[in-house]
């Protein structure tokens, strides 16, 4: 970390405490709970909720959150509850999240990792290499 312009210190070779986080976020665990979302224990950033047959889930990664369910009115009352605490902005349906290409197709969501994939070979200057039928 480095100290931002205009800031100066007698000690070049000092640690820094963070007192709160980098990016200030609204958004925090009890914020998801207190709307009935329970926690996933498979992945921190993923909220669940379940009322009679309505399933919502919220997938939360720093500012960008995806939310998906198999009712539409209720995943709008979901997001009209997000607006009124932290000001949201809908830009509709995800194609991209995360490094995954999201899909709709007739009977659903199709979901892939094509695009990360190829981001992976170019860091690595790859793109060109030829497949192999073994190691």
């Amino acid at each position: 970390m480095e100290l931002p312009p205009g800031v100066t210190s007698k000690r070049t070779q000092s640690i820094y405490r963070l007192t709160k986080p980098l990016d200030g976020l609204k958004q925090t665990s009890k914020q998801w709970l207190s709307i009935n979302f329970a926690r996933s224990k498979e992945d921190n950033s993923l909220f669940i909720k379940v009322v009679g047959t309505s399933f919502i889930v919220l997938l939360i990664y720093v500012d960008d959150i995806l939310v998906a369910g198999n009712n539409m009115k209720d995943i709008e009352d979901v997001k009209n509850s997000l607006n009124i605490a932290f000001k949201i902005k809908d830009i509709g349906h995800s194609k991209f999240f995360l490094g995954l290409e999201i899909a709709r197709i007739k009977n659903g969501i199709h979901i892939c990792q094509r695009k990360y994939a190829l981001e992976i070979l170019a860091d690595a200057c790859m793109l060109n290499a030829k497949p192999a039928s073994h190691p």
